[in-house]
This record gives C-alpha cells, structure tokens and sequence, in this order.
C-alpha cells in the first residue's frame, strides 16, 4: 500500500465522471475541508486490512501531534502502477474509513473510481510531505527473482505523452537528463543538463564567496544516533533510508543540518570567530514512494544550497539582512516575482516557548525593517525554529515555494555547541539555516518551464551554433569555430551539408541564443552574419566585435539576448 500524506490547508475535490466499472455512487458532487491531514491511497495487489489498520493508526497518532481534527482519505491509483483489482481495493478502502471513523477525529473520504478535478493548499512545514509504504517488507520475496531478471533489461523512464511545456518534454529535445527504472528518483544529468546545473552552482558559489561563506563537505550517511540528537527520526525516519551495517544501524542524510553542528564543535570557539557561515552543496537522499515521483519536482537524491550561519544573538539581524539581500541577487537574473510568509511554532516542536518568542520577534523586526509584507502561517514552523519561506511566481503563473531562511535556538543546545564569549563564559549560539534556491534538481525544473528552455545565454548547453551556408564556406567555418572556443565560449559547428533552413530550424529547435551563419559573402570579406534564436538578424559583424558583446552579455549574467 502506497501512501503519500499531506498537511493542508484546504484541499477541494470535484467528481467529473466515473472511471471505472466499480464506483460509489450517490456522491456529493463537490467537497471542500480546511485544515486536514489528507492520505492519498494507492491499494496494490496483496494489500490487507492489515496493512489498512497500521497505516489508518500512523495518520491518526501523526495528526494528533499536528493538533488536526480533520482526516481526509482519497484513492489515488498514480502512486502504484502495482494496483489491486477495483472492488477488492474498493472494499480495503472502505474499511480503512471505518477504522478512521473509530477516533475522534472528523473524517472525509473521496469516492472511489471517480474521475476528479483536484486543488490542494500543502502547508509549508517540513513535514507537511510525508510518502509511507505500507506491506513492502512482507511483499518483497516474490520480488526479488523477477527484479533480478528485469535488471538486464534496464531502460529510461518514458515520458511519452507529456505535453510540451513539461520539463521532462524539453529535457528530451535538448538533451539535458533522464531518469533510468534502475535508479527511480535520481537524476542522471546529461553533459546538456549539468552544464545548465554546474553554471547554477558557480553563480551560487561567487555570491556565497563574496558574502563570506566557507564551503565545507559532509559524508552522506551517519550513524542513528546522531539523527537521534538533531530530532529528524523522531519527525522524520518514515522518509530515511535506513541502512545496517554490522552492529550498526545507518541513516542516509536527508538534511546536512547535523553534520554543520559536528563540524562547528571540532574545535573550541570564541566570540571573535563568530559568525562561522558554512555553505554546501551535498546530496540528499529522502525515501519517496514510486509514485509521488516527479521528475525534477519531487526525487530521492537531491542536492540543496544549503548553508548554516553559527552567530551570537547580537549578530542575527545583521545576518539575516544579508541573507535577503543575497536571496535579492540570486534570484534578480530569473525575473521571478517573489512573496513571503512567516511560520510560527508548531504544536510538535523542541524548546521553550521562551525561545520561540524570542527567535520570532527577530524575523519579525527584520522583514518590518525591510519593508516586506508577508502572510502568517501559523503552527507551520520547523519543528527547531520559525521561518520565512518565499513563494516564487513563474511565467505560467504558478507558485513555488523555494528559498527558506531559519531561527534554532534548539539544535545548538542538544549538541551541546558553545563558544567563549567576550565575559570568558560558555554560550550558546543560534543557528540559521538557509537555502536560496532550494532542491537544485526542483530549482532548475522550474526554471526549464519558467523560460520553456531559452535558456540565457549565460546558462545555455550551447552557446552559439555556427552554420555553413555551403561545403565553400567550411573552413572558414572552422575557423571561426575555433576563435570562439579559444574565448571559453560553448559552441557547436555544423558544416553538414543539410539545408540552411534546416540548420536554423534545428537551432531554433534546440532553442540555441545565437546563430553564426557563414557563406561566401562572409568568407571573402571576414565578417560574420549573427541570428538569435528569436529571428533577429544582424550581418557585417567582425568575429571580435561579437565575441566581446557575447561575453559581457554571459559575465553580466543578463537575461536578454543581444540581438
């Protein structure tokens, strides 16, 4: 049984047509519930009540520390292309209901075999997005002959179908990754794509330089017990990957939290030495089911720029501005429109509500300062501290939530963190986390569908393409060709002997910035003919006075073309 549950502020459901032969009917034709902890169901083959009771108690005990009084429960065959047969699934889901129905919470239900217009508000706390596998140890057996067989026929993923606007639809015209069934939820970049992804870790890595970051870099897997002392398996073991090793038990990271905190208490600190900025970049793994699986949106290894700020309470504001400003800059090429929101302490949290008060009122004071209006999101805080989360505005209009910037008074105190203050005492720091852009795997998936794939050139696989007109004109071709990758600039030639307009149609295909074309003309007299990908034209350049506008146009990082 695969589940992925949600923390929602509102979720609404309208049924449109039956879909299958078996179906409830009699049903309301539209719902609408606020503040419900929703489980999305997916009911496989061998799946029994079993399985239905843990997973119904698990919601329940969840909600409870979540203060939710309303339980949703909504069949959602996606998640499982393993699906049991529809009345059987039927009849488990309804006794799921009924155990739901034992507590004392209110509970709703999405009918069965409906076909449904869905709209879901997720809370923005960490543990909003929770994915839960429910009889895979008990069903894995028979697996395990037939998964050793299939593995010789490994293959990508199919993304036929996808409309053209989808990310994983342009990712296969330029090239950029896949996703292979051997590795479900992990990224295998193409030279395309991880050019795209290594120039968004440079610019990253220039401004965290500039601000005073020292990049560091972790192992991915630590002992459970040191996820015991950060609170993540308490909140979180669920969505680990949990290995055995000898007499130890083994947690992939899913967050670089802990390994920052034993770095910062390797070695005695003082006041001086404060604030210590640690910046990195390394992977993350989170035990997603199959289903909940989206591309670039939702994977099991990620990577996040990630960085945490060891200050003294002195220090926070000043810190906590530069952060905005730093968020201001990064985001400035994408023209993203951004919004804010401010979470305050959950019910299930560590600390006092002393320190809660305290670690509030600074984001409050900062965004006043700064001018920002921002929506209350209350109880939606990290479990270690409150938060300011910033919604993105793409060029379809939708909203993502990406960057985050965090208060812990709490995490610093359970690892026993302190320097030495300027009075000679040992004192606490706090700690603010951040991530700018988020999961760069999901940062850059929007991308692709924000820009459709015209790239700036400053982010571009290909530069520019360089097009013979005729076989005459080939090696000057070249040599131009070899002038531009001599300036570091990511060109491609085609000296093919296809058409021209199938060479433009092409570059225009693989949305190329610029188009270098060259014919007799050009050849006699030294100059080039230049054409952007959305049609402008300009000829009589010289090579140099191109190159020298190309490369301001990528060292300014702009997001205009030129031409």
């Amino acid at each position: 049984m695969k589940i992925l549950q949600l923390d929602v502020n509102k979720i609404e459901f309208e049924l449109i047509k039956p879909e299958l032969e078996t179906y409830e009917r009699d049903q309301p034709k539209k719902s609408e519930i606020d503040e419900a902890l929703v489980l999305f169901i997916a009911v496989e083959d061998g799946d029994n009540e079993a399985f239905g009771s843990k997973a119904v108690a698990d919601a329940i005990g969840f909600a409870g520390k979540l203060k939710r009084h309303n339980l949703v429960l909504y069949p959602f065959a996606h998640l499982s292309s393993n699906l049991e047969e529809p009345q059987r699934a039927m009849n488990l889901f309804h006794y799921m209901i009924k155990e739901a129905e034992k507590s004392k919470m209110k509970v709703f239900h999405a009918p069965f075999g409906w076909n449904k217009s869905l709209k879901v508000d997720v809370k923005g706390h960490p543990l909003a997005e929770m994915s839960r596998n429910y009889g895979a140890e008990a069903k894995e057996a028979k697996k395990v002959k037939k998964r050793a067989y299939d593995i010789s026929l490994a293959k990508k993923v199919d993304w036929a179908g996808l409309p053209d606007s989808d990310h994983r639809t342009i990712a296969e015209k330029q090239d950029l990754f896949t996703f292979q069934e051997v590795s479900p939820g992990m990224v295998y970049w193409h030279n395309n794509g991880f050019i795209i992804y290594k120039e968004l870790v440079r610019f990253i890595r220039e401004k965290l330089e500039e601000y005073g970051y020292m990049e560091v870099s972790t192992p991915i897997m630590a002992d459970t017990a040191l996820w015991h002392i950060s609170g993540h398996i308490d909140h979180y073991r669920e969505n680990m990957f949990i290995l055995e090793s000898g007499d130890h038990e083994m947690g992939l990271k899913p967050m670089n939290c802990p390994f920052s905190m034993l770095i910062f208490k390797s070695r005695k600190r003082s006041y001086r030495d404060l604030p210590q900025r640690y910046a990195e970049f390394g992977k993350l793994y989170r035990n997603e089911i199959s289903g909940a699986l989206t591309g670039l949106f939702r994977v099991r290894e990620l990577v996040q720029d990630d960085a945490h700020l060891f200050v003294r309470e002195d220090q926070m504001k000043q810190e906590l501005n530069s952060i905005l400003k730093l968020l201001e800059e990064l985001y400035k090429p994408f023209n993203f429109t951004q919004k804010s929101k401010l979470s305050t302490m959950p019910d299930s949290r560590m600390g006092s509500d002393e320190i809660w008060e305290k670690a509030t009122n600074v984001l409050k004071e900062v965004m006043k300062e700064n001018g920002m209006k921002y929506e209350l999101k209350e109880k939606e805080g990290s479990f270690y501290g409150p938060k300011i989360d910033f919604d993105i505005k793409d060029s379809m209009g939708r909203e993502w939530q990406c960057a985050t910037v965090q208060v812990d008074y709490n995490m610093p105190l359970r690892f026993g963190l302190s320097y030495v203050g300027e009075d000679g005492k040992e004192h606490s720091p706090v700690v603010l986390h951040k991530a700018l852009y988020g999961s760069l795997e999901r940062f850059i998936g929007i991308l692709i569908e924000h820009l459709q794939g015209k790239f700036p050139t400053w982010l571009a696989p290909i530069q520019v393409r360089v097009l013979t007109i005729s076989e005459k004109a080939n090696k000057y071709a070249e040599e131009v060709f070899n002038q531009l990758k001599v300036q570091h600039i990511r060109a491609e030639l085609d000296d093919s002997d296809k058409t021209l307009p199938y060479k433009i149609r092409d570059g225009q295909m693989q949305q190329v910035p610029y188009m270098i074309i060259l014919g007799e003309k050009e050849m006699e007299g030294k100059t080039i003919s230049v054409r952007s990908r959305s049609g402008k034209q300009k000829m009589g350049l010289s090579i140099d006075e191109f190159v020298s506008s190309l490369k301001s146009e990528i060292a300014e990082r702009k997001n205009e073309l030129m031409l």
